[in-house]
């Protein structure tokens, strides 16, 4: 069992950019004096509420130099936002930098980044398949050609290769069941979660582990789950609400800048692979009131012994090799954000451990 920590870093208006950015280096250097095994951001370049983290390649070097056992992984690199043969150099030349801690998720990102990137939204999936089909080459052949619909590449070597061989561990997110069975197939992982009730990933990540199962590959299934924890229950609620409520809204806000008011755009949404974005289940979240959104799970809040049985439940209903806690979110302090931490590691984490042992056992 592994134990992560994921920050999207979230930026409520008015607030400093460096000031959050340095909370996060020093949250990340606590996360791994206190045992965590993997700090996991997300690669975002636009709408600030929702994250000002476009380069988690220069953090995840930064972090390198202030820690000693934590791994770094993106989830996700967007892949139809980059020209995969300089990417692929930049991804090897930090896995060198951070000394073989470097992992890669990969992902095709969210329909709303397409447009301010100057991507046409239907060409993303054919995008994603080349970038990927790309990266691998560059990484394990010395020289190589690709003749595709988007990028053209003539006997080329991209360097340097990584320091990992034959590259860092590479994690699918999302919850499209094709790219889950070849993430099975190939021995990757896969993360599932965020601000959405479980019952919303239980599908992609049974078949994950079904088809890990079927092709023989060690499964790394990973789950992320936004929490808040404080020794006193009334106390725990009293000071999350407000960052649980920019939580939601600061992942919804996005939504705003996307063409889906008719049925005709969200068709075209649809049509492109992005059905969640054309449904309104997700903008709806932002009309529920607080205790809503926690019966709803959307984020765990409550005393050790409160979250960690609702995450020893969690463990149970999806048999997770991997989980990632958030607790930097919707512009809540630091401290409250270490603190939420300190207590997991030490009295959720060590129960979480042992279940997964009994559960080997078994």
């Amino acid at each position: 069992m592994q134990f992560g920590t994921y920050t999207e870093i979230q930026c409520p208006p008015g607030r400093d950019h460096a000031e959050l950015i340095q909370d996060v280096i020093r949250l990340a250097e606590h996360a791994d004096e206190r045992g965590f095994d993997v700090f996991t951001t997300l690669e975002h370049p636009f709408f600030e509420k929702f994250a000002i983290n476009p380069n988690p390649l220069a953090l995840f070097c930064t972090l390198a130099q202030r820690t000693k056992n934590l791994r770094f992984r993106a989830l996700c690199h967007t892949l139809p936002l980059h020209n995969p043969m300089i990417l692929a150099g930049e991804i090897a030349e930090a896995d060198i930098l951070t000394g073989g801690r470097l992992e890669c998720g990969i992902g095709r990102g969210h329909a709303w980044l397409n447009e301010p990137a100057n991507i046409v939204m239907e060409e993303n999936q054919e995008r994603y398949v080349e970038a990927l089909d790309i990266l691998l080459k560059a990484w394990t052949e010395e020289r190589f050609s690709y003749h595709g619909k988007y990028y053209t590449v003539d006997d080329l070597s991209v360097v340097p290769k990584p320091l990992q061989k034959p590259h860092p561990k590479i994690f699918q997110v999302g919850t499209s069941l094709k790219w889950f069975e070849r993430a099975a197939k190939s021995g990757w992982g896969v993360c599932v979660g965020g601000p959405a009730p479980s019952f919303v990933f239980k599908e992609a990540a049974d078949f994950y582990l079904d088809a890990c199962a079927k092709a023989g590959t060690e499964p790394t299934l990973g789950y992320i789950k936004a929490i808040y924890v404080d020794e006193d229950e009334s106390r725990a609620h009293a000071e999350a609400e407000s960052a649980v409520r920019n939580f939601v809204d600061f992942n919804v806000s996005p939504m705003d800048s996307l063409a889906r008011s008719t049925p005709e755009e969200k068709q075209r949404l649809t049509d492109a692979g992005y059905a969640f974005y054309a449904a309104d289940d997700f903008p709806a979240l932002r009309n529920l009131s607080y205790r809503e959104l926690i019966d709803a799970g959307i984020v765990f809040v409550g005393t050790p012994e409160k979250v960690g049985q609702q995450l020893l439940e969690l463990q149970a209903e999806f048999g997770f090799q991997e989980l990632i806690i958030m607790s930097y979110y919707g512009g809540i302090e630091r401290w409250k954000a270490m603190r939420t931490q300190e207590l997991f590691a030490k009295h959720i984490m060590p129960k979480l451990r042992a279940e997964a042992r009994r559960s080997e056992a078994a």
